[in-house]
């Protein structure tokens, strides 16, 4: 299967090489440093692929295995994106308003006090249950999982509050989505958005055996050191297609994904979504109200946040456009598109850090991409 996304010079594209040479030697330094084992990244503008380059090892225990350009990386958070990217299809093709209560479609999430949340609140991080869990048992059990999160009790008042639901508010919207697709969210992902653009060798959510030789091992610091991770490089976690934070892909299949957005929601010669769709899902619904898990103003678009004109931000970089848009993977990657210039840009790596040093990397790789663009 051939890639969405011809391939052309970052010159060509109007994109400085110093400014990118500056990117790939930050990142192996880094990576010498022993930051983080490997990492990959991706950069496309107006339609076309300028880079894509992979550095260090995807696994390091108990043999080393160099990361390379199809290696398939944990997104964590990102996975919000492509889920959000289904809801815009399936919202445009009448399935649901974004207006509408979740116990619409799914009347059981009326218990704890929880009949008035919207899919907008939900996905824009207001629903109120940021900590609520679904556990492993659940996650193959979909029967179970929709009990689980029709039993979630609220923390506080919907619509009250801005406080990121790292993986809560998505198990609830893949709920939603079997409610009305009637098929495993997984499929409805892959064969609404995934497959239509051309990504089926790119984006996975849920991955199974035949791709195992493909990914990236999940690493946490341990005593200042990458250590292999156990609570994600699972057959059981992969296999989950855990919906806010469970997806794998290459930074080259991000890239596209955004080149998708930017494009008006046409990639591969599919259109996914109208520009209206988009100009509703990312638009700053939360204003500068301040994510009170995040500590900022996070500007809450439907999957994406936009950078805005406020001081901090996370991920795309203090220098970017206010129009810039995306979504970060705790304590690894962000991925994110520019409407000004043109230019997707995915960075993946495979350690997970805490702040403050994973968003002042992050800041720098952005800002040298940012500061690229002619």
């Amino acid at each position: 299967m051939s890639f969405p996304l011809p391939t052309d010079t970052p010159a060509a594209l109007g994109l400085r090489t110093d400014q990118l040479d500056r990117l790939v030697a930050l990142i192996e330094k880094q990576i010498a440093e022993g930051h983080y084992p490997g990492c990959q990244i991706a950069l496309a503008r107006h339609g076309k692929l300028a880079l894509v380059k992979s550095f260090g090892d995807a696994a390091t225990q108990p043999d080393r295995r160099r990361a390379k350009d199809d290696t398939l990386w944990l997104l964590y958070s990102n996975t919000k994106v492509i889920l959000a990217s289904t809801m815009w299809a399936l919202a445009e093709r009448g399935a649901f308003r974004f207006v509408d209560r979740v116990s619409d479609h799914v009347p059981e999430f009326k218990r704890n006090g929880k009949g008035g949340i919207t899919l907008l609140q939900l996905l824009t991080h207001q629903g109120g249950f940021p900590n609520a869990v679904v556990r492993k048992e659940a996650w193959d059990d979909h029967a179970k999982l929709r009990d689980v999160v029709c039993d979630f009790s609220l923390e506080w008042t919907p619509g009250s509050k801005i406080h990121y639901h790292g993986l809560s508010a998505h198990w609830v919207a893949a709920v939603v989505i079997e409610a009305v697709t009637g098929k495993d969210f997984r499929d409805v992902v892959r064969e609404t958005v995934i497959e239509p653009l051309g990504l089926a060798s790119d984006l996975f959510m849920g991955v199974g055996p035949a791709q195992a030789a493909r990914v990236s091992d999940m690493h946490a610091p341990t005593d200042g050191s990458p250590q292999n991770d156990p609570d994600t490089n699972t057959p059981e976690w992969r296999r989950a297609g855990i919906p806010g934070g469970g997806a794998y892909g290459t930074a080259r299949g991000m890239a596209a994904l955004y080149q998708m957005m930017l494009a008006g929601g046409e990639l591969n010669g599919h259109r996914l979504v109208s520009p209206r769709t988009l100009q509703y899902a990312i638009r700053n619904w939360t204003g500068d109200r301040v994510d009170e898990f995040m500590g900022m103003p996070m500007h809450r678009g439907i999957g994406p946040h936009l950078r805005g004109t406020t001081e901090t931000i996370r991920g795309m970089g203090s220098v970017a456009s206010p129009r810039t848009f995306g979504h970060g993977g705790v304590g690894t990657s962000y991925c994110w598109a520019d409407p000004d210039s043109g230019v997707s840009f995915a960075y993946i790596t495979n350690n997970r850090i805490p702040d403050p040093w994973h968003s002042w990397r992050l800041d720098h790789v952005a800002n040298l991409v940012h500061t690229a663009i002619l």
